[in-house]
């Protein structure tokens, strides 16, 4: 747990009572690769802070088609959490890329935390703010740049993802295909 307290003490201080306290509400979970943290249709109960491992989260169109909605690696929070804040069934997907540990957290947990310590609602809400502001420059970024833009700003974001991540799932999540990912890796290969 000591991970959980440093990632929580990047934004607020805790006294050890206090984190005691928070460490309650948090299980620690073991995924395995190509094990689901959550499938389209099942009741959303937690969302999860990734302590080491890698994520995709995907929705699957009416063709069966994927579609990459995110990529998560250690210190991540990830969630449907359309799903999770208003306690429906799963639209998207979570699947684990390599094997992992999470801390799982339900609503009601961060409610609790919430209320009767209002750091941790703090906290809570500068994570959910950051997360907000990822997903509109990604929405921006896919409606407003060339393949190559979003190929060079993916690499500088997430180096680390650029090694990690199959070629195959970076270029649905950059909305290209196979093939002008790999020109796209060439020609920054040879450039």
């Amino acid at each position: 747990m000591d991970q959980l307290r440093k990632h929580i003490e990047e934004i607020i201080s805790v006294t050890d009572e206090e984190f005691d306290y928070i460490k309650t509400f948090f299980t620690l979970k073991r995924v395995k690769k190509h094990q689901y943290l959550c499938q389209d249709g099942e009741p959303v109960i937690f969302e999860y802070l990734i302590r080491s491992g890698l994520f995709r989260m995907f929705y699957l169109d009416e063709k069966g088609d994927e579609h990459i909605v995110q990529f998560a690696g250690e210190n991540w929070w990830m969630a449907d959490y359309q799903a999770y804040f208003n306690e429906q069934k799963a639209t998207l997907n979570i699947t684990c890329m390599r094997d992992a540990e999470v801390y799982c957290l339900t609503l009601q947990g961060r409610e609790t935390l919430s209320a009767e310590l209002h750091k941790m609602e703090h906290f809570f809400r500068l994570k959910l703010t950051k997360g907000y502001v990822a997903q509109q420059r990604r929405i921006i970024t896919l409606l407003s740049s060339s393949p190559q833009q979003r190929y060079e700003e993916f690499g500088q974001l997430y180096p680390s993802m650029m090694q990690n991540i199959p070629k195959k799932y970076i270029a649905e999540y950059l909305g290209v295909s196979r093939e002008t990912l790999s020109r796209l890796y060439s020609s920054n290969k040879n450039g």
